[in-house]
């Protein structure tokens, strides 16, 4: 009872199923039975009737609108695969391969419906009925499929057919979402990626220095992740798109006229479309119908060739477009193929009548559209004969010239079949299947085909790799196509005008022949497609606030930058060693500058150097010659002799500071003019001083002397010196100054000294200011001394000038750069040593040499008995006038009479107290041999009045 009510059960299952099997699915398809049955899904329509279903009665399908010629053509591409490989003696022998093909009408909900229909047949098969019923009449199960086209169709149908481990391979779904293995376990494809043809549309956009384009994608599983993909490759290019927009087949009217007006007044004249063709059509229509003719358009390869778009009624506006296509394989006999079909021999194929239909434009007697053209529907239509010729009339069905995806589809077809024919020839133990065991060909499965699938490796017949592993995607190889109008019929024609192709190894290549290249309106010139216009060499790309970064202003590059190429975004900065040129398109060297000799401004310093060598040595000369003389004896001949040698270091010193800067030049320049100018003023300092306290001193004693001796002095010059030559030592010793070369100067190299140490030439004048500094307050004193005898006038007017000069050479020396550094410290020496030349010596030269008679020992000593005579009345009268006011304290009528006398020591004898002179006497001053002797004396009678 058990078993006959088990029996009963499947029983009710089996009829139930097969029900399914015959009601179940399109009606219109094509179908073979074989041994082994492969399905088949193609776009034989484009789309579906809008139809609103408001539910008041039961919803009916949809139906099917507008024929695909060259879908019906991929479909043909199917079947002459699997007549091939049947007919094969070494491919599948003693096996038929059978099909099932439906219509997905390029909609997923028809996709999904005859999904639905291979799935159902397996379901039935795996409930294993043959030990109740003899089911070898049923049809058997659907080992894998081909298809589907669009993507979208194919993102459906994959997840279906995912749950069941059913393989699909598809011929033409490119989007880069089907990649993902994990989500679409048994999904695999004979096409690119479309992340491929993104990065090449980006490619192309580059190669014509386009940077400003619209973009436009199909709202579907195909044009989104096309144009993520696309945007991020113009974003890295630094590719600005003014629009970005989604479209679909069913968008409405007003929609569409409002986003055809945004791209009528975008100033972006390139437009990249990532859509099918039945999606850009309206579209297209309404760009037609407006007349827009001066876009540029680039086409993906899912519409780079469709019939519905490449018409010749839309050549004015569409001619010139670029598009994609997929590199063409050869199919030897797929013509005759094609030119074989016929309603009658093609029984087995339910397509074949609605495309003869199509084709001439008649309907068939058993069609059944014939009701519909009783009602009026296609009453224009004629009855079709049965004799047409297929030859004789154009459709895209025949254009057979470069297949592409009837290529895909017959490699797919021949990819299962070599999956099939490794099952057939495995052997034992070396199976894909537990412990290497093997699947039987008579009873293969489903989900062993996908394994066998995913361990399939072979060459396609244009020399192509194709495999099925996980992470595995077939090089992207496009042909570049340009639509021209034929010159005969005036019909759409894709030249080939070059191909891009990626490869892992090898990269990516983009080879484009510009010549072939035909523009809309006939022209031969790249397009303009830029926000803005492209700046010229010499300037660069500047931002405008609230603009994209492709709309810029031309900025002139900035002094010291060039730009030698146009629309650069940035002005590269010349080497060092070089300066922009007028334009700013190019650098040229610098010119390298320093205090040179042969300049006039070095030749006129280095001439007034040398005269004040030649000056100095002409004064030591005189002083040498007439050293024996009053003036120059009066004068401490041996500090002249080295005061004059100093100077003429100081001048020569200067001629360190011209010529080219090396290392040993600019440490020697600074401590041999500090040094020499040191050493100058110690001698002046010590020569003043020395007068003065002889000449304020009433008694000269021994101490005087013995103080003032010539070996004194000559320590006192060096200890002065000394301290400058150790702040040299130190300051060579912690910071050497170098050669430098100063390129912040525009278009000049200044080769300059770095002092290392401006500290240390702070002390370094410093240093030489202060000694002046106290020799000035030395000479200031005693510039009424006898200016024959210590010229101090002279010398506090030398160092006046002195100052002058160094004071003004700090701030000089801050503010200026370059040679011209060099050049103030040259004019500050010479300046300061010419003063201390001319103020201390010229005037001794004119006496020596031009009034011999004032060079005598009477006029020494009268200039100094003036001095003496002078000086001892001043102090008489101060003595007097104390003395008076203390006898006016005390009361006292009357004053003695003081008297002073100075002795002093010439020529080392000494002079004695002179007698006192009578009543009435004039002041007398007697000269002995090598001796002078001066007496003053004088009474000053005053009557003090009495009160």
């Amino acid at each position: 009872m058990r078993f006959h009510l088990k029996f009963y059960l499947h029983y009710l299952v089996l009829l139930g199923f097969s029900g399914v099997i015959s009601i179940y699915g399109p009606h219109q398809r094509a179908q073979k039975t074989g041994d082994i049955l492969l399905g088949g899904l193609f776009p034989i329509h484009f789309g579906v009737a809008s139809k609103d279903q408001d539910l008041a009665a039961r919803p009916e399908s949809t139906e099917c609108v507008r024929y695909n010629f060259r879908g019906f053509r991929w479909l043909q591409s199917m079947i002459f695969a699997i007549e091939e490989i049947n007919n094969s003696s070494t491919l599948l022998p003693n096996i038929t391969l059978g099909y099932r093909i439906f219509d997905t009408c390029n909609t997923v909900s028809k996709g999904l419906e005859a999904s639905l229909s291979f799935v159902a047949q397996n379901k039935i098969d795996s409930l294993n009925l043959d030990e109740f019923c003899n089911c070898t009449g049923n049809i058997p199960s659907t080992i894998a499929v081909v298809g589907a086209s669009g993507s979208a169709v194919s993102t459906a149908v994959a997840d279906l057919l995912g749950l069941f481990y059913i393989p699909q391979i598809s011929y033409a779904s490119s989007s880069r979402l089907l990649s993902n293995k994990n989500q679409y376990k048994s999904f695999m494809r004979t096409i690119p990626t479309d992340e491929y043809q993104a990065i090449a549309m980006a490619a192309i956009i580059d190669h014509f220095q386009w940077n400003w384009v619209i973009a436009i994608a199909s709202d579907d599983e195909y044009g989104r992740p096309g144009i993520e993909k696309f945007e991020n490759e113009m974003f890295h290019r630094d590719i600005c798109i003014d629009l970005n927009v989604l479209i679909s087949q069913y968008i409405d009217e007003t929609e569409m006229r409002r986003l055809a007006d945004r791209i009528e007044n975008s100033t972006a004249k390139v437009i990249a479309v990532f859509a099918s063709g039945p999606d850009i059509e309206p579209l297209i229509k309404e760009m037609v119908r407006r007349n827009v003719t001066d876009r540029i358009w680039l086409a993906s390869e899912a519409w780079a060739s469709s019939s519905l778009v490449a018409k010749p009624e839309y050549l004015d506006v569409m001619g010139g477009t670029i598009g994609f296509a997929l590199r063409a394989g050869h199919t030897p006999g797929f013509k005759e193929f094609l030119q074989q079909v016929h309603p009658k021999k093609s029984s087995l194929n339910e397509f074949v009548r609605e495309f003869w239909e199509e084709t001439f434009n008649c309907y068939l007697e058993d069609s059944p559209r014939n009701e519909d053209s009783e009602n009026g529907s296609t009453s224009f239509r004629p009855l079709c004969t049965g004799e047409e010729d297929i030859a004789s009339v154009e459709t895209p069905y025949l254009d057979y010239t470069h297949l592409r995806i009837s290529y895909n589809v017959y490699v797919a077809v021949y990819a299962i079949a070599q999956a099939l024919q490794d099952i057939l020839t495995c052997t034992p133990g070396k199976g894909l299947f537990a412990n290497g065991s093997c699947a039987d060909i008579r009873k293969v499965e489903a989900w062993q085909v996908l394994k066998q699938l995913r361990h399939l490796n072979f060459i396609n017949s244009i020399g192509e790799k194709v495999r099925f592993d996980n992470g595995s995607e077939l090089s992207a190889n496009y042909t570049i196509i340009n639509w021209h109008r034929s010159p005969e019929d005036g019909s759409v024609v894709f030249e080939e005008v070059g191909y891009y192709s990626i490869h892992n190894k090898n990269g990516a290549k983009l080879s484009i022949d510009k010549t072939k290249i035909l523009w809309n309106g006939h022209l031969t010139e790249v397009p303009f497609s830029n926000c803005s216009e492209e700046c010229e060499p010499g300037t660069r790309k500047g931002i405008i606030d609230g603009k994209p970064t492709c709309c810029f202003e031309c900025t002139e590059c900035s002094d010291g930058e060039y730009s030698d190429h146009k629309d650069a975004s940035v002005c590269s900065k010349c080497p060092n060693n070089s300066w922009s040129n007028g334009n700013h398109t190019s650098c040229f060297l610098k010119e390298i500058e320093f205090l040179s000799w042969t300049e006039p401004f070095g030749i006129a310093l280095a001439l007034f150097a040398v005269l004040g060598v030649l000056l100095t040595a002409f004064v030591l000369g005189v002083f040498v010659q007439f050293r024996d003389t009053p003036i120059v004896k009066a004068s401490n001949r041996e500090l002249s002799f080295l005061l004059l040698f100093s100077l003429i270091c100081c001048f020569s010193s200067s001629l360190i500071f011209i010529g080219e800067p090396q290392d040993w030049m600019c440490r020697l320049r600074q401590p041999a003019f500090g040094i020499s100018f040191v050493l100058c003023i110690s001698c002046i300092l010590v020569k003043t001083n020395r007068v003065l306290l002889v000449f304020e001193a009433k008694i000269p004693t021994s101490l005087h002397r013995k103080w003032w001796g010539l070996n004194l002095q000559f320590l006192l010059v060096f200890l002065f010196t000394f301290v400058q030559v150790m702040i040299c030592v130190v300051w060579l010793y912690n910071a050497p100054p170098g050669s430098y070369k100063n390129y912040d100067i525009d278009e000049i190299i200044f080769i300059t000294c770095n002092e290392g140490s401006m500290m240390a030439l702070g002390f370094l004048i410093g240093y030489t200011c202060l000694l002046a500094a106290v020799c000035f307050f030395f000479a200031f004193k005693s510039r009424k001394l006898p200016e024959n005898f210590t010229e101090a006038k002279f010398i506090t007017f030398s160092m006046l000038i002195f100052f002058t000069v160094w004071i003004s050479f700090i701030p000089a020396y801050f503010s200026t750069y370059g040679k011209f550094v060099s050049a103030v410290e040259v004019i500050a020496i010479l300046a300061s040593s010419f003063s201390l030349l001319a103020c201390i010596f010229f005037n001794k030269v004119y006496i020596i040499l031009l009034k011999p008679s004032r060079n005598t020992i009477e006029e020494v000593r009268c200039s100094t008995a003036a001095h003496a005579f002078k000086a001892a009345a001043k102090a008489t009268l101060r003595q007097s006038h104390a003395s008076r006011k203390r006898s006016s304290s005390v009361g006292g009528s009357s004053a003695s009479s003081p008297s002073s006398s100075i002795s002093m020591k010439t020529n080392g004898n000494e002079t004695e107290s002179p007698p006192t002179r009578r009543h009435g006497q004039k002041p007398r001053v007697s000269f002995g041999s090598g001796t002078v002797s001066l007496s003053l004396s004088f009474e000053e009678a005053r009557k003090n009045s009495v009160n």
